[in-house]
């Protein structure tokens, strides 16, 4: 199973189109966006995938909750998530809080933990966790953007820059 996993979408519509053209032409069905996508109108363009959105710390509109549910169904923006992913055991949040980060990290019980907040790459595994932070799709920093498909089968990830 192929997922494509998204974050710091900032209302960034054009980058976010980009980079779901490549993940429909690499066959991803199930999409993480591990938070910061901030508009509810960035949500049209998510239809057609699985989605599991974990709420940014930029995520204040309080209709996106309403949103999200009424697009993709009840419990698919949580601060926490963990979406049952074919056997695999995930957990994702967006990880402005450093600490429940390194706690989802260092408990061991997860095979991946997904983060974003920071616009910065990660592929870094800890014990038996492996820790992915696709970086951003938008956003005011200096920064490539970008986004990560992982094969849960394989355990491939690769990152794509816009």
């Amino acid at each position: 199973m192929k997922i494509g996993i998204i974050a710091d979408t900032h209302d960034e519509m054009d980058h976010l189109q980009t980079a779901l053209e490549i993940l429909r032409a690499e066959g991803v069905k199930t999409l993480l966006h591990c938070g910061d996508v901030c508009g509810t109108h960035m949500l049209r363009a998510l239809e057609g995938f699985d989605v599991w959105i974990a709420q940014g710390n930029m995520d204040g509109d309080f209709k996106l909750t309403q949103a999200v549910e009424e697009a993709f169904g009840q419990g698919r923006l949580a601060w926490l998530q963990r979406p049952a992913l074919d056997g695999t055991s995930v957990a994702m949040l967006h990880g402005d809080n450093e600490e429940a980060l390194q706690n989802l990290i260092a408990s061991g019980e997860y095979a991946y933990v997904f983060h974003g907040h920071t616009h910065k790459r990660r592929d870094q595994t800890v014990g038996r966790t492996r820790i992915i932070n696709p970086g951003a799709l938008g956003g005011s920093r200096p920064q490539r953007y970008s986004f990560c498909i992982l094969d849960l089968a394989t355990g491939e990830a690769r990152f794509f820059e816009l």
